[in-house]
């Protein structure tokens, strides 16, 4: 995913579920075409370096675990702090966490039928009428 309306539209269904460093967000999307991600990793997580080897484990880690997750969905992974884990074990850990995470999303239920929240951020119909 690349389009900031793309990363809205995901973020707006607010489903996410947190692990460890990651914060998975998901939101199903017209057709079944493979699932797709896109990664979020701000400044406060580090220097550029920390940053591209956080964003280069997560974007191995998704292609290896692509086959795993349901298709037709789209994904926003949220690095939220720490140093990405090295090594196989490392590697290893992420692609479970990436799985387990989508799992617990995907698995809710009325996940495929949710309709997205306004972008304010307030619910509609509730609250002390004017």
């Amino acid at each position: 995913m690349l389009s900031p309306a793309d990363f809205a539209r995901v973020y707006a269904r607010r489903a996410s579920a947190a692990a460890g460093p990651l914060v998975l967000y998901a939101c199903p999307r017209e057709g079944d075409g493979e699932a797709r991600v896109g990664l979020s990793v701000s400044q406060r997580i580090g220097n550029a370096v920390v940053r591209n080897r956080w964003k280069r484990r997560l974007r191995e880690a998704f292609r290896l675990v692509r086959p795993r997750l349901p298709a037709g969905s789209d994904y926003v992974i949220v690095v939220r702090s720490g140093l990405p884990p090295r090594g196989a074990a490392g590697a290893a850990e992420v692609e479970q966490a990436i799985v387990a995470l989508a799992a617990r999303v995907t698995g809710r239920p009325g996940y495929a039928t949710a309709v997205p929240r306004p972008a304010d951020g307030r619910r509609r119909g509730r609250g002390r009428k004017t």
